[in-house]
């Protein structure tokens, strides 16, 4: 059976002047238009498609990637909207709908909404703006352990930090103390399980953890050293500001990373300025 709002890898049937005829199974053939063939197939050929419905509520397949699948968020713009609800671009030919039952507050032109896009009972693609209904608050079956690394999406900010979603499944916190660039709703990043709290929520960052972020920064720190010709005016005495700014990193993190370089014998250091060692 199909995966409907996911991409699916299906064999071709056969080759038809408007395109190829895929095997759906149960759902019988479905139609990659020829707009969407790039490379040459013939019949018992696999391609990876993407399976939607068209305009006709027909099943129809293509090649085209949109910017979320069924099961995933995504922060969309307000395209249209009718007495039924909104549309949102998400990249494909046909707009997502949004129904006004699936609205926390009205959705308007011209904004944009973090919605979960799903699959309604009708087998129809759709998404909601009521994300709570589908994130869970803690872990508690510990699908994660501290250290591992995660995606994360931006949703909103509290008073202890940034909101995010985990894996498109969990609700997670990043503390004001932890976020040392800007974050915008909708932003998706790499980070890690800072920690799992005794009551299951997550507590996220995203830096690596303990040593292995420092190793990560000395890449940067060289970097910098050479686009500003081997010298920089920050050292283990600076503010912590000062390299936040520069690297978005705390001043720990920083001192682990310039040590480590100092090691390799690649920089010196003074109280407030590292130079480039030349090879």
């Amino acid at each position: 059976m199909i995966s409907i709002g996911r991409q699916n890898t299906l064999s071709v049937l056969r080759m038809l002047p408007r395109g190829a005829q895929l095997d759906g199974g149960r759902d019988g053939e479905i139609l990659l238009p020829k707009q969407y063939i790039k490379d040459p197939l013939e019949v018992g050929d696999q391609i990876s498609v993407f399976i939607y419905r068209d305009s006709q509520d027909r099943l129809v397949a293509t090649t085209l990637t949109p910017m979320a699948q069924v099961g995933e968020f995504a922060y969309l713009n307000v395209v249209d909207e009718n007495k039924h609800g909104v549309f949102l671009n998400w990249g494909l030919p046909k707009d997502i709908f949004v129904p006004f039952a699936e609205q926390r507050t009205k959705l308007e032109k011209g904004r944009k909404a973090l919605v979960r896009i799903y699959l309604d009972d009708t087998r129809r693609i759709a998404a909601s703006a009521k994300i709570d209904d589908f994130l869970y608050d803690t872990d508690e079956n510990q699908h994660f352990k501290a250290g591992e690394k995660v995606s994360v999406m931006v949703a909103g900010r509290t008073d202890l930090g940034v909101k995010v979603i985990v894996d498109h499944a969990f609700w997670g916190l990043i503390y004001h103390s932890d976020v040392f660039e800007e974050l915008r709703r909708g932003d998706v990043k790499t980070a890690y399980i800072k920690r799992l709290r005794p009551d299951h929520k997550l507590e996220i960052s995203l830096q690596a953890p303990g040593f292995k972020k420092a190793v990560e920064l000395t890449d940067k720190i060289l970097e910098a050293l050479e686009a500003a010709g081997g010298h920089l005016p920050l050292g283990d005495k600076s503010d912590p500001n000062a390299i936040k700014q520069q690297f978005g990193c705390s001043k720990s993190t920083f001192k682990q990373a310039i040590g480590s370089l100092y090691k390799a014998r690649k920089i010196r250091i003074e109280p407030k300025a590292i130079y480039l060692i030349e090879a």
